[in-house]
């Protein structure tokens, strides 16, 4: 019963609309529905709104023979309402877009910061275990060195190859000092300067320094491009969700949406046919976007896959202090022979009375100890930025629909109702319906479309840059990402419990041995561990094994570590 009525008031409006648009139809018998809408809308003072229709030979836009309820007034208003209501549309479609995107920028560069926090007590633990009398000095080197990494990955024009050999240079005197000539007093300023000059020449880490600057480059500069596309993204979609409308768009607008308003008409809508040609018309500039924008999803898509294995930030950052401890065991292991090098250059060691404390880590800053975030299964980058690109791809025809999208969903009658045309009230729409893009526009009988906007032009300009940064065309250095090679170059290989294949950063064998165990638990909450319980192996050149397990030396940064990330990757799940 209730749906035959429904069709019967639907029917009964759909008459009423046809026989207000007819040939030589009166006009509406007073002007009291307008004024409630514009009175609804805001859209200005009452009193500018007339009582009953009168005479528009002063409207430009919102013509008609028949005694109207606009004033110019009025029009001027509706035209500011009519760009208004399709911004407010633009933005609610792609609302979803941005919101994925938005918070899983975020999301990334938070996880990004934790990595180089928890990589960079990793690397202050080694020193606190293994050489607890060079820790403290080499406190500053470890802390400027991080600084620099998120430097890099945070868009910084920093060098990676620079910071690597700063990060080394500086280190050399503190080894020296307390490692290849060890002494009851420590070596004066002048002559660790000497030696941090020398060490590039000396070469007392061997090849490490290599290995590691190599390993950052293929690290870093993918996940920093990862970053910056991120962020163009955001930007992509706030430029076009603030379009400036022109002034042929704006009143075509205008008569679309209000100008019914002034004939009475405040519930009709415009025909399918209609609304599709005035918003490709005024969206033609956007339409233009679509196929960078597919090319920018798809190059995303690809940059990472190639972010995974031996050279994902994870994998690089969480083993760089297995990096250092090379360096150091190769340092030992030449001793003899770098003191000789070193006399030659600098002269014998020049001393002061020594001041280096031992390992300065309040052992209590962080009492409740390590706590390792849970999940049903071990959750890493890589995961998430699977789930990210996998919903990302959903929108990668974002801008070549858009048009259809706004019309269909929010702005035109459904099919076989009655149906503004820009005139009146019809059963359908007749003129020819044109294409999206602006080539096309030079057909269309509703919108004059003038050359090319110059802001959508940087912002596609914008676009073509960051899909040749995502596919590594603007660094040959690293031809295509070549990041899918085996091994790690440091000595390192990784492993966290569970399954575990190359995809997850696994990979890789050397010298030492680093394996990470994520507690799961039911509930989902991170298990409360300790460092000690984080097992850290390194083998040494002659065979014998080092251990650098946190007893003794609570890395302080590492509880908020996990916590946040816990409170991090459940939110990302639920894209």
């Amino acid at each position: 019963m209730g749906g035959k009525s429904l069709r019967l008031g639907f029917l009964t409006l759909a008459v009423l609309l046809l026989a207000a648009a007819s040939e030589g139809a009166e006009p509406p018998p007073s002007c009291e529905a307008v004024r409630k809408v514009f009175q609804l809308r805001r859209l200005g003072p009452l009193g500018g709104v007339p009582e009953f229709p009168r005479a528009g030979v002063d409207l430009q836009v919102c013509t008609s023979k028949n005694p109207t309820c606009c004033t110019k007034k009025m029009e001027e208003r509706y035209q500011t309402a009519a760009k208004q209501d399709i911004q407010q549309v633009l933005q609610t479609s792609s609302a979803t877009l941005k919101f994925l995107i938005s918070h899983n920028a975020a999301a990334f560069q938070e996880m990004f910061e934790m990595l180089i926090r928890l990589a960079e007590n990793y690397t202050s633990t080694l020193f606190c275990n293994a050489y607890r009398s060079m820790a403290a000095e080499a406190t500053v080197p470890v802390q400027e060195f991080f600084t620099d990494v998120g430097l890099f990955l945070f868009g910084t024009d920093v060098s990676t190859e620079e910071f690597v050999n700063r990060f080394f240079d500086t280190l050399f005197p503190v080894v020296y000092n307390h490692v290849l000539n060890p002494g009851p007093t420590d070596i004066s300023l002048e002559y660790g300067e000497c030696l941090r000059v020398a060490r590039r020449d000396i070469r007392p880490f061997g090849n490490v320094p290599e290995k590691a600057i190599g390993q950052m480059g293929r690290a870093l500069l993918p996940s920093r491009t990862f970053l910056q596309a991120l962020n163009l993204g955001i930007e992509v979609i706030n430029t076009t969700d603030h379009l400036h409308f022109s002034k042929d768009c704006s009143r075509a607008l205008l008569r679309m949406q209000y100008c019914p308003h002034c004939q009475g008409l405040t519930l009709s809508k415009p025909c399918m046919g209609y609304c599709l040609n005035i918003i490709r018309g005024c969206l033609a500039d956007v339409a233009e976007v679509d196929l960078h924008w597919r090319g920018y999803v798809q190059s995303l898509e690809e940059l990472s896959r190639a972010m995974s294995g031996a050279y994902s930030i994870e994998h690089v950052l969480l083993n760089f202090h297995s990096l250092v401890n090379d360096a150091l065991v190769q340092a030992r292991i030449n001793g003899p022979e770098l003191s000789e090098q070193v006399n030659k250059m600098c002269g014998p060691p020049v001393r002061k009375p020594k001041e280096s404390p031992g390992c300065s880590f309040d052992q209590n800053k962080d009492n409740q100890g390590l706590k390792m975030f849970s999940r049903d299964s071990e959750e890493t980058l890589t995961n998430r930025r699977k789930d990210f690109i996998s919903h990302l791809r959903h929108y990668r025809a974002f801008y070549g629909g858009l048009a259809d999208q706004l019309c269909g969903n929010e702005l035109a009658a459904a099919d076989g109702l009655p149906c503004w045309n820009g005139e009146g009230v019809v059963r359908s729409y007749t003129h020819r319906v044109v294409g999206s893009g602006i080539k096309a526009q030079s057909a269309n009988p509703e919108v004059k479309v003038k050359g090319t906007d110059p802001v959508i032009s940087k912002i596609i300009d914008k676009l073509k840059h960051v899909i040749q940064l995502l596919q590594g065309k603007s660094f040959p250095k690293y031809d295509k990402w070549d990041l899918q090679q085996t091994g790690s170059g440091g000595g390192v290989d990784e492993q966290i419990s569970g399954d575990c294949d190359d995809e997850d950063g696994c990979g890789g064998s050397g010298s030492g041995e680093f394996k990470r165990v994520l507690k799961i638990t039911d509930s989902g909450m991170p298990d409360k561990t300790k460092l000690s319980d984080v097992k850290q192996i390194h083998q040494t050149n002659d065979g014998s094994t080092l251990d650098t397990t946190g007893a003794g030396c609570t890395a302080m940064a590492d509880y908020m570590t996990f916590m946040l990330i816990s409170l991090v990757i459940p939110f990302l799940s639920l894209w």
